[in-house]
């Protein structure tokens, strides 16, 4: 019994010592952008963005590769400037959005790749499908207050996939044996964050 008590007032103790160093924030969806960019008929990019998101960061300062971060993305407000386009983008041939309205990245591990650098490893899932995939991060950027009192930080997040491995097949055949639609899909994200 004794030694049952040590235990958990060692856990205890554990737990209240991560709180007390461990910082939740938040993303400030009006100071973030989540963007990407395809190859278009092998001679151009298209680029598009997600205009609906929200997720949490949470930081311990004393070991920055415990950072975690939850992400969701509204998948239908995708936006390429370009209504038929968007509207083809949230159909069952992409992303399907009447049945999977939501994107989402949940880290799982975070390496230091250098001086304010970091990877994050962590499962991105689209249309249902979950793959795990590495995020490099430039940040995150020491805090700072804004005019009203607020604690913000930042960061650049990218990352390459390819959307064949979430299920999104579309394309057609050019004349010239190239493809409508590229399968490699650049990934890039600011974003700002708000301390809770």
């Amino acid at each position: 019994m004794k030694r049952q008590v040590t235990i958990l007032s060692a856990v205890f103790i554990l737990t209240i010592s991560f709180f007390a160093h461990s910082a939740t924030w938040q993303i400030d969806p009006d100071h973030s952008s989540f963007e990407f960019k395809i190859r278009h008929l092998t001679v151009s990019n298209v680029k598009g963005n997600f205009t609906k998101a929200k997720g949490v960061v949470t930081l311990d300062e004393r070991d920055i590769t415990d950072l975690r971060v939850n992400l969701s993305i509204d998948a239908a407000s995708v936006n390429t400037d370009h209504a038929k386009r968007d509207e083809h983008l949230r159909g069952p041939d992409f992303f399907d959005v009447a049945r999977y309205p939501k994107i989402t990245f949940i880290s799982k591990k975070v390496f230091k790749t250098g001086p304010g650098r970091l990877r994050v490893i962590g499962d991105l899932t689209i249309r249902g499908v979950t793959r795990e995939i590495a995020v490099d991060v430039e940040g995150p950027s020491p805090e700072v207050k804004d005019p009203w009192g607020n604690l913000r930080r930042g960061a650049t997040a990218t990352a390459k996939i390819d959307r064949k491995d979430f299920g999104i097949l579309w394309n057609k055949v050019l004349d010239t044996g190239g493809l409508v639609v590229g399968d490699e899909v650049n990934i890039q994200v600011e974003v700002e964050l708000v301390k809770k």
